[in-house]
């Protein structure tokens, strides 16, 4: 019993230093974990992968040795990332299918098509998501209804097939790619698109508390990204401490990899801001939105 505690307390140490590692020094810390090969023979599903952030996170999990399972919309941009990986990294396993991921009953199709192919799913990142939403009250309610509905129904769909997944295997890693937008109630175009990325962490948390009341061995991550110019949003203003795209799935690779229960990205200084961004009167907090 003794060694036992001593050993929980160790690892329990040896985690959260990992954690500070990875948020302080990301680059560092991957740099670390792809000497190691961190990733041979396990496998990721990632969604929203032809683009953005998924993609970004694609490449950089490649680079630690994961087989990868990618999906959506353009198969085109698909079929291109998959031919670049395996250039790459020819060792490891790339295979992709289209997703529409408003299509609800193709989402546990193309989740259970990708399990059968592997045999084993280590880790799903459900990313797959817009942000295209408007003013409330200003008639846009086809726009907004369609974000909140892709953003976390369609989010719901893809927890509950990557869940089934889980409990088949009775291991894996769930992660949910959430915004800093979620942390408190926004104006203007984040209004409906921070209340739906609220509504995703909300349902991470919850599906965490209930593999910790039922004792099951599968972690769920909820990852808060703050601003990453990407080529979704190229055409955009500047916007607060944002970072290029590179960095930005760096550190959210990095977090991903600990296996943290939650974490703002880059950590600085989102995760300052987002304690801020809880407490500060929302007339301070609109100014960086």
């Amino acid at each position: 019993m003794k060694n036992t505690l001593i050993n929980l307390v160790t690892n329990s140490a040896k985690h959260s230093k990992n954690q500070l590692f990875s948020a302080i020094q990301p680059a560092r810390y991957l740099k670390g974990l792809n000497k190691q090969q961190v990733g041979r023979g396990k496998t990721i599903l990632i969604t929203g992968a032809s683009s953005g952030l998924g993609e970004g996170m694609a490449k950089i999990f490649a680079k630690l040795g994961y087989n990868l399972a990618i999906c959506a919309r353009r198969t085109d941009r698909l079929e291109n990332l998959k031919a670049k990986l395996l250039a790459q990294y020819p060792d490891i396993r790339v295979e992709y299918r289209v997703l529409d991921v408003s299509d609800y009953d193709a989402i546990f199709t193309v989740f259970d098509a990708f399990a059968a192919d592997f045999g084993h799913i280590d880790r799903m990142v459900v990313n797959a998501g817009i942000g295209d939403s408007r003013r409330i009250g200003k008639g846009r309610f086809d726009t907004n209804r369609r974000t909140v509905e892709i953003n976390f129904v369609s989010a719901l769909a893809q927890c509950e097939a990557a869940m089934n997944i889980f409990r088949a295997q009775n291991s894996g890693h769930l992660v949910v790619i959430s915004s800093m937008s979620a942390m408190r109630g926004l104006p203007k175009h984040l209004t409906a698109y921070g209340a739906s990325k609220a509504g995703l962490a909300h349902l991470a948390e919850g599906i965490r508390a209930d593999m910790l009341l039922t004792n099951l061995p599968i972690q769920v991550s909820t990852i808060y990204p703050g601003y990453v110019r990407t080529e979704i949003n190229e055409n955009a203003k500047p916007l607060p401490f944002e970072v290029d795209a590179e960095t930005g799935t760096t550190a959210i690779v990095a977090a991903i990899e600990t296996r943290v229960n939650e974490a703002c990205v880059p950590s600085l200084p989102w995760s300052i801001v987002g304690q801020a961004m809880k407490h500060l009167p929302l007339q301070v907090v609109n100014k960086i939105s």
